[in-house]
C-alpha cells in the first residue's frame, strides 16, 4: 500500500502530450449519483450468485482486504462525483454511479462475513483508512487544477484498481471473493476505457503506471465488456 503514496508523481509522469482543451474553466454543479433500478437490479443479480456459493473460510488478510476494499470503492465515488461538480464532465458522474454499484457489492461480501462497515455513514471524503484519506487528499488537489488532471486522475485510479484486483483475485480461493472482484475488475477496465477515449479526444497521452503497457494496449484498443457492475 505505501506505493499508493506516490501517486502525485505517477500523475505527473502520465500526461505526456497535451493538446488543446476547451470547457474546462466553468464548475458545474450537480446532484450526486445514485443507485437506479438498474442498479439495483444488477447487485439484487449478483447477490443471487453469491447465494450459490457456500461462503468459505476467511483469513485476517482476506477480511482486511474486504474492508479496505469497501472505502477504497468509496473513495473512486467521491473523487468522480465532485470532479462532476467541479468540470461538469459526464463521465465522472456515470462512473460515479458505476462505483456505488462496487460499494454495494462489497458491501454484500462485509454482510455475507459480519464484517464491519467503514463506510456506513461516513461522509463524502472522509475515510477510516489513514492511507486512503490522505490519498483522497492528494487526488482532490491534482483533479481541481484543470479538466486534463481531473481526467488522468480517474485514469489513474482504474489502473491501479485493476493491479490490485488482480493481486488480490490471485490472494483468495474463496470463490465469493473472486467472484466479486472479477466483476470490479471488468467494471474498472470499462471505466479505464472510458477515461481513456475523453484523454484521446483531448490530444492527451496517457502512460500507465501499475498494469503493464501491453494489458493497457489490450484493455483500450478491446470494446466495453457487457454486464459489467
Amino acid at each position: 500500500m505505501q506505493r499508493r503514496l506516490f501517486l502525485g508523481s505517477a500523475l505527473g509522469a502520465a500526461m505526456l502530450t497535451l493538446g488543446g482543451c476547451g470547457g474546462g474553466d466553468t464548475a458545474v454543479a450537480a446532484a450526486p449519483a445514485s443507485s437506479d433500478a438498474a442498479s439495483a437490479t444488477a447487485i439484487a443479480a449478483l447477490s443471487t450468485q453469491l447465494d450459490t456459493l457456500p461462503p468459505s473460510d476467511l483469513s485476517t488478510t482476506e477480511a482486511s482486504v474486504l474492508v479496505f476494499m469497501r472505502e477504497e470503492e468509496k473513495l473512486a465515488r467521491d473523487v468522480y462525483q465532485l470532479l462532476y461538480t467541479q468540470w461538469g464532465q459526464k463521465v465522472f458522474n456515470n462512473i460515479a454511479a458505476s462505483e456505488q454499484q462496487h460499494m454495494d457489492a462489497v458491501a454484500l461480501l462485509l454482510a455475507r462475513y459480519n464484517l464491519p462497515d467503514p463506510a456506513a455513514n461516513a461522509a463524502t471524503g472522509v475515510f477510516q483508512d489513514p492511507q486512503l484519506q490522505e490519498m483522497f487528499n492528494t487526488l482532490m488537489a491534482q483533479g481541481q487544477t484543470s479538466l486534463i488532471a481531473a481526467l488522468t486522475v480517474g485514469a489513474t485510479i482504474e489502473d491501479l484498481d485493476i493491479q490490485d484486483l488482480q493481486v488480490r483475485i490471485a490472494a483468495t480461493d474463496n470463490a465469493d471473493i473472486a467472484l466479486v472482484f472479477n466483476e470490479l475488475m471488468k467494471g474498472s477496465r470499462n471505466h479505464l476505457r472510458a477515461f481513456i477515449s475523453q484523454l484521446t479526444t483531448l490530444r492527451v497521452t496517457y502512460t500507465p503506471q501499475y498494469i503493464s503497457q501491453a494489458e493497457f494496449d489490450a484493455i483500450v484498443n478491446s470494446p466495453t465488456e457487457t454486464g459489467a457492475i
